[in-house]
């Protein structure tokens, strides 16, 4: 479709965006029952994100192209305060215009309210509009006050607790040194601890009825996934042995299998009872060797099992105590959400409850955004973490850029703020030396309100070029142009949840 055209209608546009807005109350009044439920200090927030979702399912790109001929806004840096952008585009269009005073998110209200959300999740911005900084602590570095006061004063203002690695005497360390020489520096700094969730990962591998630790396949070998190692056999069989085990009944003919971060890609052959027949049809790397611990991802398989595990329970206690935020792995649905903030209130105060931080990196959390974030506003404070890293092989890395983008919009409508995470600046934090890509990819950082570093060995250089690109990189960030095609993530949302309003009576406050 050519979306450029000169013969546009100036009457015809002022009549399709009047009827946007009229729209966007509409569909808001229609919210009333998610609205109540939301926390008071998100209310203009939650409403600011139906209306943009709302302006996503239409398609305006002829309207934009021609906003923007004349010299006025085409909606493209919107998201923050959509009802009140296209307010004023349409009292420019027609000067007859009554505007409406019934807007409560101007332009004003959402950059104090964005501001608000972020110093309330992440602490007080380290410099005018940078991001802040989170780093992946390590085992070593719990013992090592010296190293853990060079990356504070580097420019590290939250801290990262994987708790699929150590325990929590070894994260009791880190969180005392970390302490110390915060009390020394004078760097404040927020501790954020990650849930392991139920990563899907191989668990043993058997040939011949021997177990190893590794395996060397190629393409066009068939292996065999089972959940219990009394499945196996002593055959020539090359048998992997998967958890959580329950996966195995869960997988379907034709179905993907992506293994070791998308390095290996398998279908699915052959399922039994106790076990899938899966054929390797990629390998994109130059050592083809299947290890134990390796995580395994199944985009195309209905997974029904639950994003919290009994680790991740028996944690809990721990994290409420210790924690500013928790990192909800494997996150898919609204109820999941809910089932989690239901543990944190059992075992911490009303006041003190770490905030919650989405992590997108699931297909369903994609379809689910809006209803996820709807339902997180519900508690003051929460945060979206893009982990691009399962993403990715989530939904295809070629669908990986467009995808990350469409959540920032998403989560700037809500005001919601935005850890950026996954390999940034991967090499020079490894080896001392970055690649081209990996530093373009590390201002796009700039676009979200943290950005995450892994564990590395050059992690006090990398925090300072990190610094250095988003500092350059604040003045570009507003420069960028987008056209708006419609979202299908909106359109579902809006289509789903108003059936559901309909059928639920409005809550009395």
């Amino acid at each position: 479709m050519n979306i450029y055209r000169s013969d546009i209608n100036h009457e015809r546009i002022f009549n399709q965006l009047e009827t946007l807005a009229t729209d966007m109350k509409s569909v808001e009044d229609s919210f009333g029952n998610t609205l109540e439920n939301t926390h008071i200090s998100n209310r203009i927030s939650a409403v600011n994100l139906i209306h943009y979702l709302v302006l996503r399912t239409a398609e305006i790109r002829q309207v934009q192209e021609y906003l923007h001929q004349i010299g006025l806004s085409s909606l493209t840096s919107c998201e923050s305060h959509v009802l009140s952008q296209l307010n004023n585009v349409l009292r420019w269009l027609s000067p007859s215009y009554v505007q409406r005073d019934d807007i409560a998110c101007t332009f004003e209200v959402a950059g104090r309210i964005r501001q608000e959300k972020r110093e309330l999740l992440l602490g007080a911005d380290p410099y005018a509009g940078r991001p802040h900084i989170m780093v992946t602590l390590s085992s070593e570095v719990a013992n090592d006050r010296m190293h853990m006061e060079e990356i504070l004063l580097a420019g590290m203002t939250v801290a990262r607790i994987n708790c699929a690695h150590d325990n929590p005497d070894v994260w009791q360390q880190m969180i005392t040194t970390l302490k110390k020489s915060v009390a020394k520096t004078g760097m404040p700094c927020k501790i954020y601890m990650d849930l392991a969730g139920p990563k899907i990962r191989i668990k043993s591998i058997n040939y011949k009825g021997e177990l190893y630790e590794k395996l060397k396949v190629r393409e066009q070998d068939k292996l065999f996934l089972i959940g219990t190692i009394s499945e196996n056999s002593n055959t020539d069989e090359q048998v992997i042995q998967i958890e959580p085990a329950e996966i195995i009944s869960m997988i379907k003919p034709g179905e993907h299998v992506f293994i070791d971060d998308g390095k290996f890609e398998a279908k699915v052959m052959e399922v039994s009872d106790s076990r899938a027949t899966i054929q390797i049809v990629r390998i994109s790397t130059k050592k083809p060797f299947l290890r134990i611990e390796k995580g395994i991802n199944l985009p195309d398989s209905d997974l029904s099992i639950e994003a919290l595990t009994s680790t991740d329970l028996s944690y809990i206690p721990f994290i409420c105590k210790h924690a500013d935020m928790v990192g909800y792995s494997f996150v898919g649905t609204p109820h999941d959400l809910e089932k989690l903030r239901n543990e944190l209130r059992k075992h911490g105060t009303e006041n003190k409850l770490p905030a919650i931080i989405l992590k997108i990196e699931r297909l369903s959390a994609i379809q689910n955004l809006p209803g996820l974030l709807l339902t997180g506003m519900k508690d003051q404070r929460m945060g979206v973490m893009i982990a691009r890293g399962d993403l990715a092989v989530e939904i295809g890395f070629e669908r990986l850029s467009e995808i990350q983008e469409e959540i920032l919009w998403i989560c700037e409508a809500a005001h919601v703020p935005v850890i950026w995470a996954t390999q940034v600046l991967e090499s020079l934090n490894k080896t001392g030396f970055a690649t081209r890509s990996e530093m373009t990819d590390a201002a796009m950082g700039v676009m979200a309100e943290c950005v995450m570093l892994n564990k590395g060995v050059h992690m006090v250089k990398t925090i300072q070029v990190l610094d250095n690109i988003l500092r350059r990189q604040i003045g570009h960030v507003d420069k960028k142009r987008y056209i708006m095609r419609p979202l299908g993530i909106a359109k579902n949302f809006l289509d789903e949840t108003r059936l559901m309003e309909k059928r639920e009576p409005v809550a009395q406050s």
